[in-house]
């Protein structure tokens, strides 16, 4: 059971309301936005990942929304941390606001009747420690999340309960449900934040450690993994991110501390896997990568600020294809756009979401004097939290994004995606 501490009720905020009294927010212009909601669960959550559900493909704001998504917390005290399972509804468009005079808070215990405003249903179950990276898949129709935690173990939850739960609408009653995962693995030296399920292969895992180390998890019978204990081994340094190509069996890809990023074939023994490498991708420690699920592009963000686009076709030439240069902080997520093959979105300390296009290219005969500081490929700048964290694209509702900080989760759609 957890304490009051890290089960705190969601607090929705509607697009004209202030979340919080906070010398330091930023007046939001909502003409650039078509939806806009904020709010928080209490003790930060610093990786969250969207739970894809039975509602459609392809969803717009033009009606209202539900969406749902599973997050983990970061409490100051490790006892006190949790997984939490979001469900909102009624999520609408700006202009459907008919009370401007009013903030609207939204609790989990708040009337599901109230015509008009958000309606937010959570589920928690206690975790051991705070969860450094936590990413949801659905198998066999059963929908489960990995997190890595900061005790060194890896483990993998049933969130069926906690889904069957949120089902029910807004309770009176914020206590958590009592489920533990259904396998853990403690093969890893330390701690790690690299992790991603394979979704060419339902139920194949791979993590990575801050020992350098990567395992990669392999489904057997009786809903458990076998996990080699003999580790892929090539980087020098900690391992950030790791992603799966989204087309090819097989084949993933890792960046790390070391400056390196790196494709591996897991068919390899593990001493062979890797296959092709880009030394001092960056000029210091690489977060996040993503993979293009369109294109054979990866992009990747740093510590020095830049986010960068690699081209496979050309890897080894160790020559990025683009580098976007806005951040003046850290990278701390990049993600391209599911269905858009040359939209992404990328965030970092320096309290900024951008949304980026590729395709767009600066116009030197253009009649208007052009701001040569900022580049042409920007589309967006969101901004308005404090050391955002993750940012993800919905796969369900093209344009909508999530993102989480410091400061709590905003979700949006800008009229320029």
């Amino acid at each position: 059971m957890t304490s009051q501490d890290s089960t705190e009720d969601f607090e929705m905020v509607d697009e004209e309301g202030n979340v919080a009294e906070n010398e330091d927010y930023l007046e939001c212009d909502f003409s650039a936005y078509k939806l806009f909601h904020e709010g928080s669960t209490g003790a930060p959550c610093l990786s969250f990942d969207i739970v894809r559900d039975n509602l459609g493909e392809g969803r717009t704001c033009d009606t209202p929304l539900t969406l749902t998504f599973v997050a983990g917390t970061q409490a100051q005290r490790s006892h006190l941390n949790s997984i939490t399972l979001l469900k909102m509804k009624n999520l609408k468009m700006i202009n459907e606001n008919d009370d401007d005079d009013e903030d609207t808070e939204l609790e989990d215990d708040q009337d599901e009747g109230t015509e008009g405003e958000p309606i937010v249903a959570s589920a928690t179950v206690q975790h051991n420690g705070c969860i450094n990276r936590i990413r949801a898949s659905t198998i066999n129709n059963v929908v489960l999340a990995a997190t890595w935690s900061e005790t060194g173990e890896v483990g993998v939850w049933d969130l069926s309960n906690m889904l069957g739960a949120v089902e029910q609408g807004p309770t009176t009653t914020a206590a958590p449900l009592e489920d533990w995962p259904i396998y853990t693995f403690k093969g890893h030296r330390s701690e790690g934040y690299a992790l991603d399920w394979a979704t060419t292969m339902p139920g194949t895992l791979a993590t990575g450690d801050c020992e350098r180390n990567i395992h990669i998890w392999k489904p057997v019978e009786g809903g458990k993994w076998s996990v080699d204990s003999r580790p892929y081994q090539a980087h020098t340094a900690s391992v950030e991110d790791i992603q799966w190509s989204p087309n090819e069996p097989h084949v993933f890809a890792s960046c790390s501390v070391d400056k390196t990023i790196r494709v591996w074939d897991s068919r390899e023994t593990q001493t062979k896997a890797c296959m092709l490498t880009v030394s001092d991708a960056h000029t210091s420690d690489i977060n996040v990568i993503h993979w293009n699920r369109n294109e054979p592009f990866i992009v990747s963000g740093g510590d020095d600020g830049k986010v960068q686009v690699w081209d496979l076709r050309n890897f080894q030439s160790g020559e990025p294809v683009a580098v976007l240069k806005q951040h003046t902080a850290p990278v701390t997520t990049v993600e391209w756009h599911p269905s858009d093959a040359s939209v992404l979105a990328s965030a970092g300390e320096d309290n900024q979401v951008l949304q980026w296009d590729l395709a767009v290219e600066r116009d030197e005969e253009a009649g208007i004097e052009e701001d040569m500081d900022i580049p042409p490929q920007l589309l967006f700048v969101h901004k308005g939290q404090k050391e955002v964290k993750e940012v993800h694209w919905h796969p369900q509702i093209p344009g909508l994004v999530i993102s989480t900080a410091l400061s709590g989760f905003n979700v949006f759609k800008t009229i320029s995606c």
